[in-house]
């Protein structure tokens, strides 16, 4: 790539546009002719320039292929347009044009120098993530099967450009290892602005992330409008309106916002409103978050809030949470909660349990949000070993953490052909103020330790598991919500981020070293 920026230094400084030049790598014919600076004289044309073998873009994620050329590259101009063959991808193309300050020319089937061309080949065969960029010519195409690939294409190219000033000669081909690609924000215990969430979401699609999760009931706080129970909604929290522009400006970086009202736990912001829904011991004492699953009401509100937020996130995945229900955080679940045992067997029969009945609110819950069409996922602790009641086989594994009662090893949701996403609190876990054990996670413990199969601990699961293993998510806790600010926020998982997406798009081992990959961050930035 500097070898391809130093000359076209050098064509520049000669008076010859880079659109001008003719590729010698033998691709195709002349783009134009080298004419000779302005004020000489010459009988014929100039003879045509070779170039060193361009080098591959150095972008976060890496591509995974690049073919190298011979030529000057590509570098944006005023003049230069973005063209696209179908309107489908208009706002990909007036995204680009915007950044590399080009002109967008909608659909065009002339070609000029210069121009940026954004192709939608609809091959149905294909991963709709990849994609392929080709530089050759004085001109930059990039294809994909579906828009969020081209989308994908133009973060490359816009990378180049922001790191290099220029796109190198050749061709990328390129697609995520993995399908799920997320941050998740804790906004529930920590308010977060409407601006700095749009920020991040302009971070994550340049990065080539495709998911942000959400988390926003807990029990410090509800932090979105609702019509259906407005009494439940803290004084600080996000508008309606301001979550349709967050999730309309997801879509169009092709990310998915995936919301979290996490039950039967974490509930308190609900119960607050409504304590008679809290659950309580077989000594009446009130337990932190729980709601009392036993009593219909407890469904009846949490399915209006589900159905209500159906239309407002309409992307293809709902996170039902299912985590640290503190009935279950007992030694004698049945004994202490005799309510939640007598409702349990009665409807999974004489041996049934408080798990089983924890089984049937998620599979509920889980049946509410399907009807919607979206996909169900759930933290690793609320699926149990055994039992009368076994959680739906649909339902998408968060995996977080082996510390829990009863806690089960990673294999054994894999074993029985479940679909899992890394959330690893060993590695991902970015907990504001540190409590407990938790430490921030750095960049460079991620690039050089973390994989997509390091699910528990620091242990990968065995390599057979790889498809189901859909992706991870880096996710950030408000435990502690004063500990930093936005601002410190978003600087403390900025490498994080970049370490995560590397290892998500590419399974191969990182072929910079971490410092190298730190520096390259910072340039890109």
């Amino acid at each position: 790539m500097v070898a391809a920026a130093a000359a076209g230094a050098l064509v520049a400084a000669s008076g010859v546009g880079l659109g001008l030049w003719a590729a010698s790598d033998g691709d195709g014919p002349a783009a134009g002719s080298a004419t000779a600076s302005a004020g000489t004289a010459q009988a014929s044309p100039s003879p045509s320039r070779s170039y060193p073998l361009s080098r591959a873009p150095r972008t976060i994620p890496a591509v995974r292929d690049h073919t190298a050329g011979r030529g000057p590259g590509w570098r944006p101009e005023r003049t230069h347009r973005v063209v696209v063959n179908d309107g489908a991808l208009a706002d990909e193309g007036r995204l680009i044009a915007g950044e590399l300050g080009l002109t967008y020319a909608g659909e065009k089937d002339d070609e000029r120098d210069g121009d940026l061309r954004l192709v939608l080949n609809r091959d149905a065969g294909a991963n709709p993530e990849s994609y392929t960029m080709t530089v050759r010519g004085g001109r930059v195409t990039v294809s994909g099967p579906g828009e969020a690939g081209v989308f994908h294409g133009t973060r490359t190219l816009k990378q180049e450009v922001r790191g290099a000033g220029a796109a190198p000669e050749g061709v990328v081909r390129d697609e995520p290892a993995k399908q799920r690609r997320g941050l998740m924000l804790d906004i529930a215990r920590k308010h977060y602005t409407a601006d700095w969430i749009e920020d991040r979401i302009r971070e994550l699609g340049d990065l080539k992330f495709n998911e942000l999760g959400l988390h926003f009931s807990d029990d410090q706080g509800f932090r979105v409008a609702s019509d259906s129970h407005p009494e439940v909604v803290s004084e600080q929290h996000l508008t309606k309106a301001e979550v349709k522009r967050i999730v309309d400006l997801a879509a169009s970086r092709h990310i998915t916002v995936v919301p979290e009202i996490d039950s039967p736990g974490h509930l308190g912001a609900v119960i607050a409103a409504h304590p008679d829904l809290q659950l309580r011991d077989v000594n009446g004492r009130a337990v932190r978050g729980a709601i009392d699953i036993a009593k219909p009401g407890s469904a009846e509100i949490v399915d209006d809030l589900l159905d209500e937020y159906a239309g407002l996130f309409p992307g293809g995945r709902w996170h039902l949470g299912g985590d640290e229900y503190q009935a279950l955080a007992v030694s004698d679940p049945e004994a202490s909660f005799p309510g939640l045992a007598a409702a349990a067997r009665e409807r999974y029969g004489s041996g049934a349990t408080v798990e089983d009945l924890t089984t049937g609110w998620l599979n509920d819950r889980a049946a509410t949000v399907r009807a919607h069409g979206r996909t169900p996922r759930a933290w690793n602790d609320g699926f149990f070993r055994g039992g009368s009641a076994r959680a739906a086989k649909d339902v998408e594994v968060a995996y977080w953490t082996g510390k829990e009662i009863g806690a089960r090893p990673p294999a054994e949701y894999l074993g029985e052909g479940r679909e899992v996403v890394n959330y690893n609190d060993e590695f991902l876990y970015y907990v504001l103020g540190e409590p407990l054990t938790f430490v921030y996670p750095t960049g460079e413990r991620i690039y050089e330790q973390w994989t997509p199969l390091v699910l528990r601990g620091t242990t990968a699961v065995p390599e057979r598991y790889d498809e189901q293993v859909l992706g991870g998510s880096l996710a950030v806790w408000g435990d502690i919500p004063r500990a930093q600010t936005q601002d410190q926020v978003a600087a403390g998982i900025r490498l994080p981020l970049a370490a995560t997406v590397q290892k998500l798009w590419d399974p191969d081992p990182p072929e910079l070293s971490w410092e190298e990959f730190r520096n390259l961050a910072d340039e890109l930035d």
